[in-house]
Parts: C-alpha cells; sequence; structure tokens
C-alpha cells in the first residue's frame, strides 16, 4: 500500500515549526540581527574602536567553539524543550546585563551570557526538533522555522533604531539604548516558558510519524520499528562515527567559509554605514532589506534544498553570498548599498536551511544535534577570527576593502567544497544498513 499523508488536518510538525519560528525570533533576531544597531550606537557612546567592538562577536564564537559540542550532546540528553526552558532565561539575562555596560569588558560578558543562551534555547534545539519531525520536507521545516530569524530581522532592527532613538545616547529622542536592552531581555524572560510549553521533541512522543505518515508504510520508511513509540530507536550515524568521514569535514568547512560572509556583516556592516555617512534610520533599513529578500529566499532555498541535489542548492546559494560582498565593496552609492542587500539577502536565505538539514541529510536522525554540536568546532574557529580580521584591518587601514575581499574569497573556496560531497546515503529499516551506506 501506499503511504498516505494526512489529508483532513495540518500535520503538527507544521504548528511546531511556527512555535520554532518565535523561539528563533526571540533567541537570535536582537542579538545577531540586532548588532548593526547595537555597534554604531556603544561605539558613539564610549569611543570604542572597530577592533575592540569586534572583540564582542569574538567572545561568542569562543563560547560557541569550547561548548558547542557540549550543547549539542546536552540537546539529545534533556531533549530540545528542556533546553529552550532553560536557554531562553539564560538569553534575557544577558540582555539586562547589556543594559547595564559601562566598560569594555562589561560588553563581552553581556554577550558571552546571550550567546550561551541563544545557544542552548534557539536555533540548534529548534532545528534538532525539525529534524525529528520531518524527513521528506526536512529543508522545507527547517525553512519556515528560520522565517523567524528573517521576518523578526526586518522589523526588530527597525524597532530597536526607533526604540533607542538615535546614535547619539546624549541626544535620544527616546528611550536609549539602555532601556531599550533592558526592554528586550525582560520581553525574552517573560515568554520563555510559555513558549518552552508548547514544544514536542519527536513526533513519536504523540503517537505520529516523521511528515505526517500514519500507515505501516511509512514505519519502512523511516524508523527501524514497527510501532509508533517514543523509545523509537532512530537510524542514522553517532557523531562518533560521523566525524570519521571525509562529508562531516566538508560539511563543516563549507558550512564555515560561507558563513563568515553573514557573522562579518552583522558585526561591521552597521560601523561600515557609520564610516560612510549614513544616519541609523538607514542603516536599519539597509538591513530590513537584506532581511526581507532573505525571509522570501529562505523559503525558496528550502524548496529547492528538497527537490535538487542538495550540495547544488549549497554551493549555488553560498557563492551568491560572496559576489554581493564584492559590490558592497566597490560601490559606496546608496542605491549600491541596497542592490549589495538584495543579492547579500538572495544568498543568505537560499543557504541557510540548505546548510542547516543538509546534516539531516547526510548523517540521520539519529545523532543531528551532537553532530551539528560538533561541526561548530572548526566553524567557530573561522568564525572567531573572521571578523576580528576586518575590525583590525580596518582600524589600520581606515578601510574596510582588503578584509571584505579576502572574506569573499573564501566564501566562495567554502562554497566548491559542497560540489565535492557525493550523493548521501539511503537510510533503510535498520541502524546497520543506514551506516554501510
Amino acid at each position: 500500500m501506499e503511504s498516505r499523508l494526512q489529508t483532513k488536518k495540518i500535520f503538527r510538525g507544521w504548528w511546531l515549526a511556527g512555535i520554532g519560528a518565535v523561539v528563533m525570533a526571540l533567541g537570535t533576531v536582537p542579538l545577531f540581527q540586532g548588532m548593526p544597531v547595537w555597534n554604531p550606537v556603544l561605539r558613539n557612546a564610549f569611543g570604542w574602536t572597530a577592533g575592540q567592538m569586534s572583540w564582542a562577536f569574538a567572545v561568542t564564537r569562543i563560547e560557541g567553539g569550547i561548548l558547542g559540542p557540549l550543547e549539542g550532546i546536552l540537546i539529545e540528553r534533556l531533549g530540545p524543550r528542556r533546553m529552550v526552558a532553560i536557554g531562553l532565561p539564560i538569553l534575557g539575562f544577558g540582555f539586562i546585563v547589556l543594559s547595564q555596560t559601562s566598560e569594555l569588558w562589561h560588553l563581552y560578558a553581556s554577550f558571552g551570557i546571550m550567546s550561551f543562551g541563544a545557544a542552548l534555547g534557539g536555533w540548534l534545539p529548534m532545528m534538532t526538533v525539525m529534524n525529528h519531525w520531518f524527513v521528506i520536507k526536512k529543508t522545507r521545516a527547517m525553512a519556515v522555522v528560520m522565517e523567524g530569524f528573517a521576518v523578526g530581522g526586518i522589523g526588530i532592527p527597525i524597532l530597536l533604531a526607533w526604540c533607542i532613538g538615535g546614535s547619539d545616547p546624549n541626544i535620544s529622542e527616546r528611550f536609549g539604548w539602555s532601556a531599550t536592552a533592558f526592554g528586550v531581555g525582560a520581553t525574552i524572560l517573560i515568554l520563555a516558558f510559555p513558549l518552552a510549553g508548547l514544544i514536542r521533541n519527536r513526533p513519536e512522543d504523540v503517537g505520529l510519524r516523521p511528515d505526517g505518515y500514519t500507515d505501516d508504510e511509512s514505519t519502512k520508511r523511516f524508523d527501524s520499528t514497527s510501532t509508533i513509540s517514543s523509545e523509537t530507536e532512530l537510524v542514522g550515524y553517532s557523531w562518533q562515527e560521523a566525524i570519521k568521514t571525509r562529508t562531516f569535514w566538508l560539511i563543516s568547512l563549507g558550512h564555515a567559509c560561507s558563513s563568515i560572509v553573514i557573522v562579518s556583516i552583522m558585526v561591521h556592516l552597521g560601523l561600515l554605514l557609520d564610516d560612510r555617512g549614513y544616519s541609523l534610520p538607514t542603516i536599519s533599513a539597509i538591513v530590513g532589506t537584506y532581511t526581507g529578500v532573505n525571509a522570501v529566499f529562505i523559503l525558496i532555498g528550502g524548496y529547492l534544498g528538497d527537490r535538487l541535489p542538495i550540495r547544488f542548492a549549497a554551493f549555488g546559494f553560498s557563492f551568491i553570498q560572496s559576489i554581493s560582498v564584492v559590490i558592497l565593496v566597490f560601490n559606496d552609492g546608496i542605491g549600491m548599498a541596497y542592490l549589495f542587500a538584495v543579492i547579500l539577502g538572495i544568498g543568505f536565505g537560499g543557504r541557510t536551511p540548505v546548510t542547516t538539514s543538509i546534516r539531516g541529510v547526510y548523517f540521520g536522525r539519529r545523532a543531528f544535534a551532537a553532530i551539528t554540536g560538533m561541526s561548530m568546532v572548526p566553524m567557530n574557529v573561522m568564525l572567531f577570527a573572521a571578523p576580528l580580521f576586518a575590525g583590525y584591518v580596518r582600524d589600520a587601514t581606515g578601510s574596510y576593502t582588503v578584509p571584505f575581499l579576502v572574506i569573499a574569497i573564501v566564501c566562495m573556496f567554502g562554497s566548491c567544497l559542497f560540489l565535492l560531497l557525493g550523493n548521501p546515503p539511503t537510510f533503510g529499516e535498520t541502524q546497520e544498513s543506514s551506516c554501510s551506506n
């Protein structure tokens, strides 16, 4: 008998994807997409250099590189639901610490706390939930969750800029940066536990199957047992098996090289545009443009990632990112700034769900969080270095031209690594057969 999908009602996994989008908006946007707003405001308030400001993001990557594997293992052991309940309050507390910043080390401490909370309760646990709830539509489901990052990234930076009231805290028209940061932290603390309570880790926990399949054929398609149970053994690689493969390192390095573009943009775009004389509202509008385009292409990337060989989709969108950086470097007019934002949105949006789901495609459902956490170690080394490199070269030369060109070239190289991946394994009825493939 052919497998049949539920038709009478929306599969519960899609509702969880919507909840995940809200978690992503709270758990990532105010911190990472908010950097182009926070950084020029804090630089003008305290007189810190671009290099000094770069260390705030570098601290988040030190945290990710050291604790990333532990975070992945904790998610596997405790479950994504519990980790969201733990991580989001830590993130909220970090924003409250940021609101009291008066010394440079306060800034670094707050970003370390916020990064730890975001890692525990944001992106990785929700991607793990989607990896469990979907197989055939895995990339599309992850894309829906990432819409929280994208759609939130359109409005939240603009809202932050409006609440702050300007780049000079001494002439703030509204609340100023400190009160705004405190408000963000309080909002996250209030919403953390209600959101966590809505999450269900796996479809088997509530008597369902991935993708909404309901008949016996779905059992052969996805898992190693013929009964729906919360104790079902998931097929795929363990993290110990995964790290011994060539595929793991190609994915990790390819993802790392393509990710340095967006993290460098997050840290330095506001400073670069401030150097060119753009106002805070204009900066937030440019950020809103690339996040708006990003929101559309996350869905397109999710669709293509499930329809095309995923390695080709990862290559194409990553390469487009690098082109956007070249446009930003060699053109300083307002029109070209918005063109950069559009092309970056296409590349980053399409790449994001693809480079996340690719680990589930090649390694299965068994240990997605742990494998992803392990792969974050080499990635976080590069994410640590790239913004620092850009900041210090800018301080030394007075320009972002050289560091951003280097970042574009590294991204092009990383995109080509995805082309070296072979076809993914076909995970069958048993763990043994999946690993042999």
